[in-house]
């Protein structure tokens, strides 16, 4: 019975060593109910997805991420975005000057692209072991099977052993088995009349949680580096599809598998 106490212990040891996540790789969102299901808020150093809930909110996934980015870099590290070329043409580049509206410095931004998911794996995974970056998005369409298990594991592993976040912005693919810490679904939600139009709003549901509870929020960015809550944990209208119809089918996966 010691024995098995003991080897409890050491594989305890050991978790903690592989994926530790103490207080000071957790990087607060500003969302009281957000980052109490996150045990005080988004771990550092790690992999998170992203996946838009409809075609037509691909926008609203895309701010979404780029708000987790703003949340995570540091002040004096850069933000790289490698985009898949498909992924630009369907739903547009990643204009750069926009950012300062966003609370972001555009000095700050490299924009990388790749013409295929493949590459902008290969492209993410080398810019994890640059230091100085606070933050990596890829942004990729489809290419399912490329973030699998192996693949992901192995950026995980990267991310944490050089304090890089990396996000994976998934656009028309339904996830796979992986070592992401949290995977997020994300559509737009309306402003109401009297608001300021200079904030966005943001229908956030966190699917997967490694380390904690999941839920769904109406969560408002406004540009000073937190989101903002606007009262109910869900409330506000939200607003219909760009274009196509909503992925009815894709979104049901989505739950499921997170």
């Amino acid at each position: 019975m010691e024995n098995r106490h003991e080897l409890a212990a050491a594989l305890r040891r050991r978790l903690a060593r592989n994926h530790p996540l103490v207080e000071s790789q957790l990087r607060p969102l500003g969302h009281a109910a957000a980052d109490a299901c996150l045990n005080g808020g988004l771990p550092c150093g790690a992999l998170h997805e992203v996946f838009p809930d409809a075609a037509g909110d691909a926008p609203a996934a895309t701010g979404f991420t780029l708000a987790l980015a703003a949340c995570v870099a540091a002040r004096n590290k850069w933000l790289l975005w490698v985009q898949q070329d498909f992924a630009a043409v369907e739903w547009g580049g990643i204009f750069a000057s926009g950012f300062s509206s966003f609370g972001l410095d555009p000095s700050r931004f490299l924009i990388v692209k790749v013409p295929n998911a493949a590459a902008a794996l290969r492209a993410g995974a080398e810019a994890l072991r640059c230091d100085g970056l606070g933050a990596v998005v890829i942004e990729s369409w489809a290419g399912a099977q490329i973030f699998n298990l192996v693949a992901s594991r192995r950026l995980t592993l990267s991310a944490a052993k050089h304090g890089v976040t990396l996000f994976a912005l998934r656009h028309a693919a339904p996830p796979a088995p992986n070592t992401a810490e949290t995977r997020w679904l994300v559509r737009a939600a309306a402003l109401p009349a009297s608001a300021d139009w200079g904030r966005t709003r943001f229908d956030a549901e966190l699917i997967r949680n490694r380390h904690g509870a999941t839920g769904r929020w109406i969560m408002e960015w406004n540009g000073d580096g937190n989101f903002h809550q606007t009262g109910a944990a869900h409330s506000g209208a939200v607003s219909a599809a760009a274009f196509h119809r909503p992925l009815a089918a894709e979104t049901e996966t989505l739950r499921r598998a997170g």
